[in-house]
């Protein structure tokens, strides 16, 4: 198989067209779910999968756009499959419980919470500890403190945890912080997904 960097090599000199070359796809993927275009979106993330499957784990943009298409099975098993790359991240599992949450209950998602390592940024351990059932969202919000990055994320995953768990409108409160413009810097991505999030809903 032919690797990434030789591809993009080659799509530089005009030899690979630009849907054969996994950066440009990956890119137009990612632009695609930035512009709500779900569908879109993970077809580009299955195209790269394709060219690329080595990178078809570290696709974590996948998971994320295939919750918003509710297609919540394949959503799981994309960040059971994360996990075997990225095993300590806090997001991974909170994104692998929405996904469960939506296609079984709650409950099961706790229960059935990846593990994880140690995730130094804040505050994602409270975050974690929340998801398991084990710390509420208010102290999330106060772990959080007045870091901008950090109250981004806090307001994002407090936000759906409460929207997953039966509480949407105290969750869309805080999905409407995380998508408003103060947060677009610290969440990069991520405040995409905030937006998107309410454009879906």
């Amino acid at each position: 198989m032919v690797r990434q960097g030789v591809l993009i090599a080659l799509a530089l000199a005009g030899i690979v067209r630009a849907d054969q070359d996994p950066r440009a796809v990956l890119d137009r993927a990612m632009a695609d779910f930035q512009a709500g275009r779900l569908a879109a979106s993970i077809r580009g993330f299955d195209q790269v999968a394709k060219l690329e499957p080595a990178a078809a784990a570290g696709l974590w943009q996948r998971g994320i756009a295939l919750y918003y298409a509710g297609r919540f099975k394949e959503c799981r098993a994309q960040f059971e499959l994360h996990r075997t790359v990225n095993p300590d991240d806090v997001e991974n599992a909170a994104w692998h419980f929405l996904c469960v949450a939506r296609d079984e209950s709650p409950e099961a998602a706790k229960t059935k919470l990846l593990p994880v390592g140690p995730d130094g940024r804040r505050p994602m351990s409270e975050i974690y500890r929340m998801y398991l059932g084990k710390m509420t969202p208010a102290e999330v919000m106060t772990a959080a403190g007045a870091n901008t990055t950090s109250l981004f994320y806090a307001h994002l995953y407090v936000g759906l945890y409460l929207e997953a768990t039966g509480e949407a409108a105290a969750g869309l409160d805080h999905l409407k912080q995380a998508a408003s413009p103060r947060y677009a810097s610290a969440g990069g991505y991520m405040h995409d997904v905030a937006r998107v999030h309410l454009i879906a809903r």
